[in-house]
């Protein structure tokens, strides 16, 4: 079954939120203790996941499910340490 064009539209804001964190950490514009890096993974990995239902992929809906899961608790602890503090 062929994916939805609505369905394409979120996986490809999903991955630029997850590449737009990838780049910002990897030239150190980005903290990956900080809210904005895990937010924008949380929110890039949970739109991957719900792509990856449409239609269903198991490994990526696994790999996506856990990287969301991860990435909230890090947004959590960011969170809990206040601003520019690191998790």
């Amino acid at each position: 079954m062929k994916p939805s064009v609505l369905v394409q539209s979120i996986s490809l804001v999903g991955a630029f939120f997850i590449l737009v964190a990838y780049i910002g950490h990897q030239f150190h514009w980005l903290d990956s203790g900080g809210v904005a890096y895990n937010l924008m993974n949380a929110v890039g990995a949970a739109l991957l996941a719900y792509a990856a239902l449409h239609p269903f992929s198991a490994g990526f809906v696994t790999l996506e499910s856990t990287w969301t899961i991860v990435s909230l608790i890090a947004l959590y602890k960011a969170f809990r340490s206040g601003p520019g503090a690191s998790a």
